[in-house]
């Protein structure tokens, strides 16, 4: 590929990369290039590569100051950057440059067997991660001083293995601080309190001041990882925060011979920084949950603060300088942070404190689902920090008071917008309500979501202040899912159509009048096998099943949760195998159904569903009745690196969220950028992409939201079981041995029961709609012209779901941020 875009790269840029990377080989590394292995080398080349960034992020931080623009800090718990050299290469134009550098003795290793020596950051786990990872990547391109604040998570969520067909769970090292991308900022290590209690004491003025006395302290080492812009003019940063002890070693302690309990303080305070979201099972679990959130938010804020006190010291005007984006509640404690660090350290009343930040925080939401709406215990929070719990506490007295002048004392819509919620022990903080209340700005992620979130989420809110409430849909970063991950595809369509599709994604469009051109139709469909056997070969490595690059691949890869409903998925897998082996059905068209994804350690459901795949897939892929016509795959350890190799090949998206669940969804997008068609529900961002790709391109079924909602009171799962042979067949193998002969009990006999009972996500009311779209989308498969057209047209039209329109949405409507 060419260096799209990229300013010219000179002979000296590239004697200087050739230079830099045997400098880190001989005196980093410490070897001759002779003896460097494929990971010292990629060491080698990311530093070498890093110096350019550097420079780059040096120009761009002048260029900020010079034009003494707004800024945009971007607070979000995970973020799921994936592998950075490629990207990087790319973006900063040394892709070429660095296949043709020649370094003697260096062992004669391919650009490609280096680069996949990269280990994904474990910095995230889903899809808000990657989310927060595509804007980084769009402010970056475009210019707009943002910037994003985290933690520097030393393991990630976890690996991802099975074991007999169960998910489990190993340690995800991906020794965040030995990265070649990072570097610690240890002049910029902030002091953040916790514990304690608060004392009140008179003022001058005979008013109470709070003062938090007797506190533990942890400090926060930030770690700068540059984010790369397209084109290299701008690179922003992402800091992420370690968490410190000031004192590493008792020595009184260890000298007593007390050698555990002399690095216990170390070891505690450490762990705030060890893990992506730590289990919340356990009372210890929730405790290093809040942590986390309060320790990598007060990190953020007085940085934040500290960077704008170098420009002036009036903090009426922050917010004229300063936004702060809240990417979901898990960083709504920083409002109440904030208020602190105002009042008790830099002296403003509480009104002009206030006035400060409901001016600078917006937040987006990112779910439906009540029991994802974060709420943490008024004990926990007064345990850990009491002066954030007052000022909560002051928060909710004056919201309700100003609520009263809107609804009286209607105390059922008082108490739903209430921060604070129960008494007593019981007694919680609903942080969303926080969210909503110290924010000037809502937004949901897709149009259905942002309509739901004010008619059903929080319509009394809405109600007070509609002004507040906003939509943004969400978008995908065109240079990671295309450019990088379908780099043969990207080449065509550049040598059709040029190459401001990069950085303007409607420019796709103009590939639409290649939908039937047959050349560039047989040149995208060889691409896609291509890619399709590339997954397959991967496939075999990890599983040891032989897949049909010429079968129809059907992919539902996304976190594994019950509205997700893969559990729909292989419910419909097992009435084509029955329809198989019983009926003598013969498929016109083989299938390849793949699953990826992770369950939460503590999902035991979802854990079950899992389980499930895997056995079915054991048992459709070893029986010779079946032979090639069917076969299920389940990749293990679903992460960037593996959906960079995994969307490329997909010809069917399955996006089938109970509707009214999804917020929006972004994988939609990527496989649609990729050329596959989507089977979906209206739901989410499905229904903007059915809009955009043309009803004809795109498989919908199932009930709408409406529909459920209005079914739900009277829904009687067990009527359709009784009343459908197709499911009736499908669910009875589940309550039998059929697919558990190896686990000698009815294993997944919980999951007929659960359906038959409850089935709360209408999985049985949908499952027939589903399994008609399948069947639709794969007699459309067969006809090759057909599908060419389809898929092509599903890339063509994508472009409005860019995450560089995403950004400028919300740098127009929210941040009120001009590029720089």
């Amino acid at each position: 590929m060419k260096n799209k875009g990229s300013e010219i790269i000179t002979e000296i840029d590239k004697a200087r990369l050739k230079l830099s990377i045997e400098h880190y080989i001989k005196y980093f590394i410490g070897k001759r290039t002779c003896e460097v292995n494929k990971e010292e080398l990629l060491n080698a080349v990311a530093l070498a590569v890093r110096e350019f960034a550097m420079d780059k992020m040096y120009e761009t931080i002048a260029r900020y100051n010079k034009c003494g623009t707004k800024r945009i800090y971007y607070l979000s718990v995970e973020y799921l950057i994936g592998r950075s050299l490629e990207n990087n290469l790319h973006n900063l134009g040394l892709i070429e440059a660095i296949k043709g550098i020649r370094i003697e003795g260096l062992p004669n290793f391919s650009i490609d067997e280096f680069i996949d020596t990269e280990y994904d950051p474990a910095l995230g786990n889903g899809g808000l991660g990657r989310l927060a990872a595509c804007y980084l990547d769009s402010m970056a391109s475009l210019g707009i001083p943002g910037f994003g604040y985290g933690i520097n998570y030393h393991f990630g969520l976890f690996k991802q293995k099975f074991e007999n067909g169960y998910q489990v769970e190993n340690a995800d090292s991906w020794l965040a601080e030995d990265s070649p991308w990072q570097f610690p900022r240890n002049d910029r290590k902030v002091d953040v309190p916790i514990y304690g209690e608060v004392e009140v004491v008179k003022n001058i003025n005979g008013e109470d001041d709070f003062v938090w006395i007797n506190t533990d302290h942890i400090y926060g080492i930030p770690y700068d990882f540059p984010i790369v812009g397209y084109n290299g003019k701008s690179v922003n940063y992402l800091r992420l925060f370690s968490a410190r002890t000031d004192d590493e070693l008792d020595i009184n302690v260890f000298n007593e011979g007390g050698y555990i309990e002399a690095v216990k303080e170390k070891i505690e305070t450490e762990t705030i920084s060890k893990v992506l979201y730590p289990s919340d099972a356990l009372e210890s679990g929730k405790e290093l949950r809040l942590k986390q959130q309060y320790f990598f938010v007060s990190c953020a804020i007085q940085d934040i603060i500290r960077r704008y006190l170098e420009k002036s010291n009036d903090f009426t005007g922050l917010p004229d300088l300063v936004c702060i984006q809240l990417n979901d509640t898990h960083p709504a404690i920083a409002i109440p942070e904030m208020m602190r660090l105002l009042m008790d350290v830099y002296g403003q009343d509480w009104d002009t404190s206030w006035d400060i930040v409901t001016r600078t925080f917006a937040y987006t939401n990112h779910t439906l689902l009540p029991e994802a709406l974060e709420t943490w215990s008024a004990k926990l929070l007064g345990k850990l920090l009491p002066r954030h719990l007052q000022i909560v506490y002051e928060i909710n007295r004056r919201f309700i008071e100003e609520a009263k002048q809107k609804f009286g004392d209607n105390s059922e819509k008082l108490q739903r917008m209430s921060i604070v919620s129960g008494d007593g022990d019981r007694q919680i903080i609903r942080m969303a309500n926080l969210s909503i209340v110290g924010s000037f700005s809502i937004n949901g992620v897709a149009k259905l979501h942002s309509e739901l979130i004010k008619s059903n989420l929080v319509p009394e809110f809405y109600e007070m202040w509609p002004e507040k409430f906003t939509n943004v849909t969400n978008g995908i970063t065109p240079r990671r899912w295309l450019l990088h991950a379908n780099t043969a595809l990207a080449d065509l369509i550049s040598s059709k159509v040029g190459e401001k599709w990069i950085t303007h994604l409607e420019d796709l469009k103009k590939v639409e009048k290649y939908a039937e051109n047959k050349e560039f139709v047989k040149q995208f469909m060889d691409i896609k096998r291509r890619n399709k056997k590339r997954l397959a070969e991967k496939i075999f490595k990890t599983s040891g099943f032989v897949v049909n690059p010429d079968s129809v691949f059907i992919v539902h890869a996304k976190r594994i949760h019950e509205y997700k409903r893969q559990l729909m998925t292989i419910l419909q897998v097992i009435g084509e195998y029955l329809a198989i082996i019983k009926d003598n059905y013969k498929p016109k068209v083989a299938k390849t159904y793949i699953f990826a994804g992770k369950a939460a350690p503590s999902y035991n459901f979802a854990k079950l569903i899992i389980k499930l795949i895997n056995n079915v897939a054991q048992v459709v892929n070893n029986d010779p009745l079946v032979n090639d016509m069917l076969k299920v795959v389940f990749i293990p350890d679903y992460k960037v690196s593996v959906a960079e190799n995994l969307i490329p090949a997909a010809d069917i998206s399955l996006q089938t969220s109970t509707a009214g669940f999804e917020a929006s969804g972004t994988g939609n997008m990527k496989f649609a950028l990729n050329g596959a068609c989507t089977v979906g529900t209206y739901d989410g961002a499905n229904i903007e992409i059915r809009e955009s790709v043309g009803e004809e391109n795109f498989y919908l079924f199932g009930l709408r939201e409406e529909e459920i909602q209005k079914m739900r009171p009277h829904y009687n799962p067990r009527e359709i079981y009784e009343n459908s042979d197709y499911i009736k067949r499908i669910l009875n193998s589940l309550n039998s041995n059929m697919f558990s002969q190896q686990d000698y009990v009815l294993l997944f006999k919980v999951i007929f029961e659960e359906l038959i009972s409850r089935d709360y996500f209408f999985v049985l009311a949908d499952l027939e709609a589903f399994d008609k779209a399948i069947k639709d989308a794969t007699k459309d498969y067969a006809n090759k012209t057909k599908w060419a057209k389809q898929a092509i047209l599903n890339v063509a039209r994508i472009g409005y779901f860019s995450s560089d329109r995403a950004v400028e949405d919300y740098a127009e409507n929210i941040w009120d941020i001009q590029p720089c």
